[in-house]
């Protein structure tokens, strides 16, 4: 009966001394014990004469009681009812907005799914394509103990893992992991990175542009040299056309300043552009859609999000389901205690034929004209 008192008494808010207010079945245990001892050194009559059996008791009691709180601070992150992440994002536009968006909403899906009352915080940080931020906002989040860490596109995620090897990160938008420095390897990552590529079927959508395009004018591709995953689609862009014998004309802007006078000195040499998943062009797609349409040249870009900005049509990846994706896999490591060094990379579930139809009419394409490659 004493048992059952203490344990009607020691909820969340009713903790004695506010001592274990997370994990009170430590103290409901160690408490009986406690008083038992106290009874047994108060019983002169049955302990006198036999002090080292005294001994021994109180000794176990104390090793015991040390176990079990040991056992306590394990149950207490085991079971916590809160979380926190903290996801920092290299620039904001759409692309990487709707990878954030799904993140929490393929989260939010798994845990309702799976009946889970984890309740998430999240802390989020912009960088706005400035690298000293993203060194300064890594160490914040990382300071601030979240429980994971959630990295959008490769500049970010490489800010986070510099600052942690510890704490369990999983990034998306992210081209090429691996040479990225990310992992060891897709299928064993081996660090405490993991998460989603945004790797985009190069070819095929370089083929794409090339059934709309007209003319004997070689296709443009205009990217940011100083953006890993834009390089490694360069090489990828370039081989195909090798391959298959398109001319491919390829120029490379670093700044949001550079974009339009690089634009403006390619136009006329090319008869369609394409643009791979680049966070420098896709901050800049409204100003390229606009230069392109009035040059009349179909654009071909490597997201849905940037087509929607003022290319003219893409097949590719939908980074709002990249980002539940992701999702699911947070839920496999506050959940479900799966470590990201042995997650696989994981690459988009699905491709879309994506068309802009409005601008499609105004440089003279018919939407119906444009097929999957």
């Amino acid at each position: 009966m004493q048992g059952q008192s203490i344990w009607k008494n020691i909820g969340p808010d009713k903790t004695p001394g506010g001592f274990f207010r997370e994990s009170s079945w430590c103290f409901f245990i160690f408490s009986p014990v406690h008083q038992d001892v106290d009874g047994i050194g108060a019983n002169h009559t049955t302990i006198k004469g036999n002090f080292k059996m005294k001994k021994t008791i109180l000794t176990g009691v104390i090793l015991g009681a040390g176990l079990l709180l040991a056992g306590c601070g394990q149950q207490v992150t085991a079971n916590k009812k809160t979380v926190s992440i903290g996801i920092l994002q290299v620039v904001q536009h759409g692309s990487l907005d709707q990878a954030r968006k799904g993140f929490k909403a393929g989260l939010q899906k798994e845990l309702k799914a799976h009946g889970s009352k984890l309740k998430v915080k999240y802390r989020y940080l912009n960088a706005q394509g400035d690298q000293s931020n993203l060194n300064t906002m890594s160490q914040q989040l990382v300071q601030q103990k979240n429980d994971l860490l959630v990295g959008i596109a490769t500049p970010a995620a490489q800010a986070l893992a510099k600052k942690t090897t510890s704490i369990p990160t999983l990034v998306t938008a992210v081209t090429d992991l691996k040479a990225a420095g990310l992992v060891k390897s897709d299928t064993k990552p081996q660090n405490n990175v993991s998460g989603t590529s945004d790797l985009m079927p190069v070819g095929k959508q370089l083929q794409l542009l090339k059934n709309m395009a007209t003319g004997n004018k070689p296709l443009g591709m205009m990217y940011n040299s100083s953006e890993e995953n834009s390089v490694l689609q360069v090489k990828i862009a370039k081989a195909y056309a090798k391959k298959h014998h398109i001319d491919l004309k390829v120029v490379s802007a670093t700044s949001t300043n550079d974009v339009a006078s690089v634009l403006a000195g390619l136009t006329g040499q090319i008869s369609g552009l394409y643009l791979p998943t680049d966070n420098l062009m896709a901050s800049a797609m409204k100003t390229i859609g606009q230069k392109a349409a009035a040059a009349k040249l179909p654009v071909v870009t490597g997201s849905i999000e940037m087509a929607e900005d003022g290319g003219t049509a893409t097949y590719g990846l939908n980074y709002y389901e990249l980002g539940e994706q992701t999702g699911k896999m947070a839920y496999q490591v506050l959940v479900k205690k799966q470590k990201p060094q042995t997650m696989a990379v994981q690459t988009a579930d699905k491709l879309h034929l994506y068309v802009n139809k409005s601008n499609a009419n105004a440089i003279g394409i018919k939407p119906s004209s444009i097929k999957q490659p």
